[in-house]
């Protein structure tokens, strides 16, 4: 078990060790816990990423259109 000192900020330095360990790089999120007499701290995983487009995000039950579907057969008379 590793210790480290609180700052008059309240802040303290995880050991270099642990945070390779838990993979904490700068301007990672972690959150603290206080359990029974002890705190736990445990990394945030990142929220993941917003596409900038909807694109492909909602499947279809329908089977998909084929690669040489012309479009334009749709607007022609018959």
């Amino acid at each position: 078990m590793q210790g480290a000192s609180v700052t008059s900020k309240g802040q303290v330095t995880i050991p270099k060790a642990i945070r390779d360990q838990l993979g904490l790089e700068p301007g990672s999120r972690v959150e603290f816990a206080v359990v029974g007499d002890h705190i736990e701290l445990r990394p945030v995983a990142p929220a993941p990423a917003v596409p900038e487009s909807g694109f492909g995000m909602i499947r279809s039950r329908r089977p998909p259109v084929p690669p040489n579907f012309d479009v334009a057969q749709l607007l022609r008379p018959e």
